[in-house]
């Protein structure tokens, strides 16, 4: 039977260790992290995701602003309250919350945003400095799975490391992350021939394609930490992940539960990005 990888209590202790540097920046400094989140349109799940991040930077001491705006704003409005928000010294981070109404290009909005205010991680330059192992905000999910994989003990050096999903999101940069550890990295995708074959390799699985119950649990190679990024609603109203979880818990030395595995890591990273902004501010003043 595998260890359930409880992320909530992983991202509650990330969360009390941000909250002392919070109040530390404040004392010493009398600096209080800003996170801008920029939401359009009426997306219900983006709204909860919005009332979720405004939660959680309350509770560290991060002063939230938001912006919601109409589905109808145009691009070039939308890129003037980013370049606005760009220019404004209490926001350290700036996240606009995708997807985006279809007449406004993503990246086009993503590229905008002030390097040094990328807390999502999603800008070309933030993603270069991630291809070079350079300093940088890496991507929320991806940086959460990584702490999972701490919190567990689980070091990737030496390991073959199998990441199903090639996302600029999560499947790209957490081969990379791996890759940074020194796992031996395979990534799948919808051409991947022989996916059962590839996942039995797997001593690290990452699975994030948005499918549920694609990677079957006895395809899973015994003693494998399993670390399932999806969340798909079943047609009965329940949450379940890319893995079989019944059928991988009895074969995964450790895997991790949809919901509350990776999910609540996601938005503590957008925490912990948000400080590195704040602190990072200071060295650019002085």
């Amino acid at each position: 039977m595998a260890t359930i990888i409880d992320g909530k209590a992983v991202a509650k202790e990330v969360q009390n260790q941000i909250k002392q540097e919070v109040e530390g920046l404040e004392r010493r400094w009398g600096l209080a992290p800003g996170l801008a989140v920029v939401l359009v349109g009426d997306d219900p799940a983006s709204h909860i995701y919005i009332r979720n991040k405004e939660k959680a930077c309350k509770e560290v001491g991060i002063k939230s602003f938001e912006h919601l705006l109409p589905a109808t704003i145009l691009e070039k409005e939308l890129l003037a309250l980013v370049h606005q928000l760009n220019k404004d010294k209490q926001v350290h981070g700036i996240l606009v919350q995708l997807p985006l109404p279809p007449h406004i290009r993503p990246e086009k909005i993503v590229d905008a945003i002030a390097p040094h205010k990328d807390v999502d991680g999603f800008h070309p330059v933030s993603q270069g400095r991630l291809m070079q192992g350079a300093d940088g905000f890496r991507p929320c999910t991806p940086m959460g799975i990584m702490r999972l994989l701490e919190a567990i003990h689980c070091d990737p050096k030496g390991k073959n490391a199998v990441v199903v999903g090639r996302s600029n999101i999560v499947g790209k940069p957490v081969a990379l992350m791996l890759l940074e550890r020194h796992a031996t990295v395979t990534v799948c995708h919808s051409r991947t021939t022989s996916l059962r074959d590839e996942v039995g390799r797997a001593d690290i699985l990452v699975v994030a394609i948005g499918k549920a119950g694609l990677v079957r649990g006895d395809w899973v190679k015994p003693g494998a930490v399993v670390i399932d990024v999806g969340v798909n609603r079943l047609a009965n109203g329940k949450l379940a992940g890319d893995v079989e979880f019944e059928t991988a818990k009895d074969r995964a030395a450790a895997i991790t539960p949809v919901p509350g595995g990776v999910g609540p890591m996601t938005i503590c990273m957008l925490l912990f990005n948000t400080l590195k902004a704040a602190k990072d501010s200071l060295q650019r003043e002085r």
